[in-house]
């Protein structure tokens, strides 16, 4: 996880995980429209999974 990813995770949290897949894209873009942080939380677990 590089400084960027976290730095666009907490700004733009659907847009730092548009490369996890088209899942992971709308779920995360659901969790920001619900909230803010939700959204940066979900982006920040799905970026530190070391899966993918």
């Amino acid at each position: 996880m590089s400084f960027f990813r976290v730095l666009l995770a907490i700004l733009f949290p659907p847009f730092s995980v548009i490369d996890k897949g088209c899942g992971s894209f709308f779920i995360i873009f659901l969790l920001t429209l619900c909230g803010w942080i939700p959204g940066v939380i979900g982006a920040l677990i799905i970026l530190n999974n070391p899966k993918k």
